[in-house]
Parts: C-alpha cells; structure tokens; sequence
C-alpha cells in the first residue's frame, strides 16, 4: 500500500494522499525520518535488518519525498505532524507501535508518545532534540535557509531525489527558519520543544545519540533523560546520523533492535 488517504493538520480541509514504505512483518514499527527527508539519512540498511521481526511503516510527511507540497511550516508542527503520523496508523489499521525517529523525526515520535500514550509502545529518539535555544546551530540553520548548496554535492544531490528540483530548497529553508523561530524563542523564554511536557512519556525510550553530533548542545541529551521515567542513553561514536553512517550503522540497529525486542506488548 504504497498511499494512504489522511487528513493531515497541516493541510487540513480533505485527505492527503501519504506515500508510506512499507515492509517486513511481526510487531509494528513506524520509523521516521528527519527534517530533511528519507534520501538525506535513509534507513534503508534497518530495513533489511529489521523485517525478519517487525512490520516496518515509514511515511513521507506531508511537504516531503512524493506525499503533497506544503508551504509554510507553522510553530507547533512538530505536534501537527504527531498527528498526522497518528493518523497514518490508523489508515494501517496499527492500534499500538513503536517508534523509532531521526532529528525531527525523532521530536515527533516523543510527541506521539505524550499525546497518544496508549498507542506507544517504546521509542527509539536518534539525535533528539529537547532545548529550544540550540544557539550552536544559528549558523547552520542560517546557511541552510540561505545557501543550502553549499552542504555539498552528496547532500544536494539525496534531496533532488527526494524532493525534486527546486523543492528541496523550500524543505531545507522552510524547517531552517522554523528551527530559526524556536532558538530566538528559547533565547528569549528558556524551555524545550515539548513545551515541558516530555516527563508525560511512560513507555521506555532509548536515546540513541552520537557522541560527535553538531546539532546538539551541552549537557542536552543528559537534560532531556533526566526528565523521564524510564529512559536510556547509548553513545555511538558517530556523528548526526549513526543510522546510515557507514562506520556506525551497524551498531545503532543493534543497540536499537535490542531495545525494541525489550519492550512490552
């Protein structure tokens, strides 16, 4: 079933037409992508790992790969996107999974788990965010807005495939300067992007972090644990991305495949 028919809050008024992969089979497990789009950091390798032992669903959101366009990225998408995840489950006809997500598909599963904790049953949060002023990253959110270009040949070319040409220029610059907002509100405010309400996780999370990701803060990840009730941290020496590292990739499928065959019905 490679759509499914949504009606998304971020494009609300009648259905979306959601591209979703899909593959393996046993226990649900929704993966999903970061900011940037599934060809950037693609999953692929878990995938193939994984399908022997879960059914594996991994949704273009809406404004990525092949499900609709969408222009401006409101404050709060990352709970509208939730949402529409949620949604997606249940086009599956999936009462409850686990969750895996990357970078800002990484806040979104968290926010799936604080608005809809019945249907969670663990999360596996890869280079998570949790402070809104992440000032580290003013520059590179900048350059992503302004000259995406320049991340590269490799990068530009993954997201052409993904989004299409000039499509993933308003990806990229769109989730820049929404990430832009939220650091100059944390600069101004303080607090995190789950607005305080991270400690409403119950189900097990692991933080799967790599020890060398720019995106992140000091002290950042060690802050967000400390809020929940059960919570875990791997350290991966990788960087933003251990999932499709070359170096890393093998050892985040394991240490996450081992904390998905852990968790309760």
């Amino acid at each position: 079933m490679p759509f499914v028919e949504v009606e998304s809050p971020l494009l609300p008024g009648k259905p979306s037409p959601i591209h979703v992969r899909e593959s393996g089979q046993g226990d649900p497990l929704v993966v999903l992508h970061s900011g940037w789009g599934w060809e950037a950091y693609p999953f692929d390798r878990q995938l193939a790992a994984l399908g022997d032992e879960f059914r594996i669903v991994a949704p273009d959101r809406v404004g990525y790969g092949r499900s609709p366009a969408l222009g401006t990225l409101r404050d709060g998408y990352h709970q509208e996107y939730a949402q529409e995840t949620l949604a997606v489950m249940d086009a599956l006809g999936i009462e409850r999974a686990a969750l895996w997500g990357h970078s800002d598909g990484a806040v979104i599963a968290a926010w799936m788990a604080v608005l809809a904790p019945q249907r969670v049953r663990g999360v596996v949060l890869e280079a998570v965010h949790f402070f809104r002023a992440k000032v580290a990253s003013i520059d590179f959110f900048r350059t992503a807005d302004r000259n995406p270009e320049t991340f590269g040949p490799q990068v530009v070319d993954a997201l052409r495939r993904d989004h299409g040409d000039p499509r993933w220029r308003e990806i990229v610059g769109e989730g820049a300067r929404a990430w832009l907002r939220i650091i100059e509100r944390g600069q101004a405010e303080g607090g995190d992007v789950y607005d305080g309400r991270l400690g409403e996780i119950a189900c097990p999370v692991l933080f799967l972090h790599g020890t060398r990701d720019p995106r992140t803060e000091p002290g950042e990840i060690e802050a967000a644990r400390t809020v929940l009730r059960d919570g875990r941290i791997a350290w991966i020496d990788a960087s933003h991305s251990p999932h499709s590292s070359p170096r890393a990739a093998d050892e985040a499928t394991r240490l996450a495949a081992r904390f998905l065959r852990t968790l309760p019905p």
